[in-house]
């Protein structure tokens, strides 16, 4: 088991390259789950923060200091950006199902996956 604060600055590794780091996480407040990575992508985009579900991580390199996903770099720099003064609501919650999904997804749906 490893702490968030072990993986955060984790590089993010898409499907088509680099994409950029990990800077935080959402957590359910309920069950204490992961349900969001936070990624910094300043680097490609300056100053854009995306965001994204858990399931989309293939599996995370210790060795190599990386997050490996199952999206594209494009995909991710389509999510929605993540601010700090606004918590993700439930539409923007679906909306980020929906692009990275690239399908119409309820959050419900989802939520029922995961149970």
């Amino acid at each position: 088991m490893r702490s968030t604060h072990d993986v955060s600055g984790y590089h993010i590794q898409a499907d088509d390259g680099e994409i950029g780091h990990v800077e935080d996480f959402i957590v359910d407040d309920e069950t204490w789950a992961i349900r969001y990575l936070i990624v910094g992508t300043r680097n490609w985009w300056p100053g854009k923060r995306s965001w994204f579900h858990r399931k989309w991580i293939k599996r995370v390199s210790w060795s190599e200091r990386k997050v490996l996903v199952n999206l594209s770099r494009e995909t991710i720099k389509q999510s929605p950006e993540y601010t700090e003064e606004s918590l993700p609501t439930r539409d923007m919650r679906s909306d980020c199902i929906n692009i990275t999904i690239g399908r119409d997804i309820g959050i419900d749906e989802l939520a029922a996956k995961e149970h």
